[in-house]
């Protein structure tokens, strides 16, 4: 019998994974196609993230760095808000290739991760939980003291668990042109209802163009718009589900839910890879597969971890639909030298971001 059954094999699943391997659980990942695919979800990510990779894969993954952002009210051509800072804050990675980094990681580290794996059913019980998948090989069962929900926004095993949803989910489009651009800011339009489109360089991969809208909100149409705005035919295109408002319970008797599928991301970017992984870790010490009583220590410490980032994220957030003239005051305010971290806003309130509004 495993100790854990992780479903699902992106940043947040295998973080748990090697983190629970390396503590001598026995651990066996189910991804249900190959890893890092399909590529649903933006590569632009915080420095913090490399302290989740291994050393070797830096350069590899790389792509371009980002050392600020032009905030817009309106499209390409409009005036834009400077905020930035004179070294990198953050980096444009290969996303699909980050996420296979990580599962090589939580296999060096003993977990069995097998791609090509479709969980179909979960059967949790007060002794253990059997995780019903279909692979290359026919349908298996596989006995585990726990089952680990890391299989994103749809979740199958918080929908099998009867574990409760997010508060919402937004709709995500990303689209890639290929030609290289190596600047060092994104641009940012704050132009969709209740939240933003945005342009990333990533060097010699291309640029980055995407937004997420409200369910109800033509998000192709909005796309489609973008790219006219910005001159560009794109090809390449993926979309998806991006969760916000973690549900007030990600655990159930024998099951717990990590990364997209417990909502752990940033309520003003949509992002969760860093929280995803920050969690998972707060997993992996805190559940003991065979006392399902320390459930209740990862509910409590994820939570008190990311909480007031997530507090002041939906605050943000809530600025996006400001009336004009409030938002401008705002940008205004706040441009030029930054001392922010882009996945916590706390830091708006920070003794780095005093010191550079001081000269201003």
């Amino acid at each position: 019998m495993h100790d854990f059954v992780v479903v699902g094999c992106g940043p947040a699943g295998a973080r748990f994974a090697r983190s629970a391997a390396e503590r001598g659980r026995d651990v066996l990942v189910l991804e249900q196609g190959e890893v890092g695919e399909p590529l649903a979800c933006s590569g632009h990510v915080s420095l913090d993230v490399w302290d989740y990779v291994p050393e070797d894969d830096h350069e590899t993954l790389f792509q371009n760095a980002i050392r600020g952002a032009r905030f817009h009210l309106g499209g390409a051509d409009s005036p834009a808000h400077r905020f930035h800072r004179d070294e990198p804050i953050s980096n444009a990675v290969d996303r699909v290739g980050l996420d296979r980094a990580l599962a090589r990681a939580a296999a060096d580290a003993g977990a069995d991760v097998r791609d090509h794996h479709t969980v179909t059913a979960v059967d949790e019980r007060r002794d253990g939980v059997t995780v019903t998948a279909r692979g290359p090989d026919g349908t298996g069962r596989h006995e585990a003291r726990m089952v680990v929900g890391a299989d994103g926004p749809r979740s199958r095993v918080r929908d099998e668990c009867g574990l409760p949803e997010p508060d919402e989910f937004l709709h995500g489009v990303l689209g890639f042109d290929e030609d290289p651009d190596a600047e060092e800011f994104v641009d940012v339009h704050l132009t969709v209802p209740r939240f933003f489109a945005w342009r990333i360089p990533r060097g010699d991969a291309g640029v980055e163009y995407g937004l997420a809208v409200s369910p109800g909100e033509d998000e192709r149409a909005r796309f489609e718009t973008l790219c006219e705005d910005y001159g560009v035919t794109l090809d390449r295109r993926c979309s998806g589900l991006i969760p916000v408002g973690p549900p007030k319970r990600v655990t159930g008797r024998r099951s717990l839910l990590v990364g997209d599928a417990a909502a752990q991301t940033k309520p003003f970017t949509g992002g969760g890879i860093l929280y995803g992984m920050r969690a998972a870790d707060h997993a992996a010490r805190a559940v003991d597969p065979a006392d399902p009583g320390t459930l209740g220590d990862y509910e409590r410490t994820w939570r008190e971890d990311l909480r007031t980032e997530q507090r002041l994220g939906h605050l943000v957030r809530a600025g996006y639909d400001a009336p004009g003239p409030v938002k401008r005051a705002g940008l205004r305010a706040f441009s030029g030298e930054i001392g922010v971290h882009m996945d916590e806003p706390s830091t708006l309130f920070s003794r780095a971001q005093l010191r550079a509004l001081l000269p201003m």
